[in-house]
């Protein structure tokens, strides 16, 4: 029987760019959950009879939740709900989900690389129909709606047995409790050489992946140990946990500092990879070369055609403003277009829709294509082994290779994370003020400032229009600075500074990255006073 259940609003229940995060002590309020579902299901139309995909990262709470959002759907309309067991679905696997059994959309319980527990955070997205998160207009809306939200439906059902795959109901809805690695695991053979990897695990190649106790533990046990041979315990911190074992679940050089010193040392494995809490992102090192995501997005675009499933090559690349410009030079060579958006990967989906693009990426660790609407951590590994099979040569080789062709962006981001959010709003602000007069003036050896401005984008595809995406500094030989405040935190805001230089083909590609940027850092503190105005003498997180 569907109950009405009598509410009020919460006053901060707007989604950022990848759904609601907040801290889980947040969530736990009375009714805070069930607010935020119902107002999804108020701003959606058309789904009543229709199936919907429910799954996350198994942080804590997400096991509350996912009862929860399953009563909740039955109660508003829906005719099924796929949930992986025991609430398993990566982000890139509950996308492929939603596209490959034509689902109206799908709730993804997750807050990405954030920390997890009692005193973590805790996060749930929408994904519509091509299992991509929700556009703003939808954000917007269910945003809207939290704000006047007076009541809830849900039924009295007992909780769905999540560890039984299988049918069952809840009320007059069926939930069927999914594999939640089948589906994406034959995706990914249908993508790459599994062959070739496979020969290259067996001629002695050694590898060690990161799974950071978190969802890609699973999916990267079946697939790398299990099918593509690569030697058991290959996959360390496999196993989900609420806490994530009391780590960060964030795949860069501090979460994963022992990873990194060890492949750059002799007795280290051939190739290193991560992934983080939802399975989105992922980190690439191999003996001797940390491979930076801005980087990993341009070497993947140039190399795909080695996969079996781009041998035809790519419709074009898109990359977030603030990921270096590597990834352009290889659309220029490839002859293809190149598409820059702000941040957030809902930005890319109607790129991939309308067939514009095949690759995207984000300097924040994350990269994708096609196949699915997220970017996807385990898939960008699987690419990289399946270049390395094919080339036959080490990931250091190859980058250097490309660097000789290309030039190398030299790139670094500098986090300031929980800052005073007046302070960095005023910074912001002041830092915006000052960008006309810019142009035109010069600060030092070849930095003439070519452009200033805050980033506005024009999609090409539905016309929509987002301002205030970033601000641009960009000087007449390349190099820029870009200042934008993140959504992906829940406490304080955080600033993030990006800056990058271009080393010619020709020109030198040994330089340490934060001596090659020295003279960018050095001048975006003079801009914007970052050290000055928060009391910071030093980033959060250098990536």
């Amino acid at each position: 029987m569907i109950q009405t259940i009598k509410t009020t609003p919460f006053g901060d229940q707007k989604p950022g760019t990848s759904g609601l995060r907040n801290r889980v002590s947040v969530y736990q309020q009375t009714n805070y959950v069930e607010n935020y579902l119902q107002a999804i299901f108020d701003s959606l139309e058309g789904f009543v009879g229709q199936t919907l995909v429910i799954g996350g990262d198994r942080r804590f709470y997400n096991d509350v939740a996912i009862q929860t959002a399953i009563r909740m759907a039955a109660a508003n309309g829906f005719s099924k709900v796929m949930v992986g067991q025991n609430g398993l679905l990566s982000t890139p696997a509950a996308s492929h989900v939603i596209r490959h059994y034509r689902a109206f959309g799908g709730l993804v319980l997750s807050a990405s690389h954030n920390p997890g527990g009692p005193d973590g955070d805790f996060g749930i997205k929408y994904n519509v129909g091509n299992g991509g998160p929700a556009p703003e207009k939808i954000t917007n809306a269910v945003y809207d709606r939290t704000q006047e939200i007076d009541s809830y439906k849900t039924i009295d059902a007992p909780d769905v047995a999540l560890d039984q795959i299988g049918v069952q109901r809840s009320g007059d809805m069926v939930v069927e409790v999914i594999d939640p690695v089948a589906d994406y695991a034959a995706l990914m053979e249908t993508l790459f050489d599994f062959a070739a990897i496979e020969d290259l695990f067996a001629s002695g190649f050694t590898m060690t992946f990161d799974a950071m106790n978190a969802i890609t533990g699973p999916y990267a046990h079946a697939i790398l140990e299990n099918r593509l041979g690569a030697p058991k315990g290959t996959v360390k911190n496999g196993a989900p946990l609420p806490d994530f074992g009391k780590g960060h679940p964030d795949p860069n050089l501090v979460y994963c500092k022992d990873m990194f010193d060890l492949l750059m040392t002799a007795a280290g494995p051939d190739f290193g990879a991560a992934s983080d809490g939802d399975g989105d992102r992922n980190l690439i090192i191999g003996k001797y070369r940390f491979v930076t995501p801005s980087d990993s997005l341009a070497l993947l675009a140039a190399n795909a055609h080695l996969a079996p499933g781009y041998k035809a090559g790519i419709a074009g690349i898109a990359r977030s403003m603030p990921t270096s410009a590597a990834a352009d030079r290889v659309a220029e060579k490839l002859g293809i277009a190149m598409h820059e958006t702000p941040t957030g990967w809902k930005f890319f989906g109607n790129l991939l829709d309308a067939g514009r693009v095949t690759i995207c990426g984000e300097e924040s660790a994350g990269t994708g294509s096609n196949h699915v609407r997220e970017k996807d951590g385990l898939w960008a590994v699987l690419l990289w082994l399946n270049i390395v099979a094919a080339r036959k040569q080490s990931v250091d080789e190859i980058v250097r290779e490309h660097w000789a062709i290309y030039g190398r962006n030299y790139y670094t981001r500098h986090d300031y994370e929980e800052v005073d959010a007046t302070i960095a709003s005023k910074l912001v602000d002041d830092l915006r003020a000052q960008l006309p007069g810019l142009v035109g003036q010069n600060f030092g050896e070849d930095l003439q400032v070519a452009y200033a401005n805050d980033f506005k984008y024009h999609d090409p595809v539905d016309g929509s229009i987002s301002v205030k995406q970033g601000i641009r500094i960009g000087f007449a030989n390349g190099s820029r600075i870009v200042l934008r405040l993140s959504g992906t935190g829940t406490v304080g805001a955080t600033l993030r500074l990006y800056l990058e230089r271009y080393e010619a083909a020709d020109g030198r590609h040994d330089l340490d990255t934060q001596v090659a940027l020295e003279p960018l850092i050095k001048l975006s503190e003079q801009f914007a006073g970052i050290k000055q105005r928060t009391g910071r003498q030093e980033p959060s997180v250098i990536t």
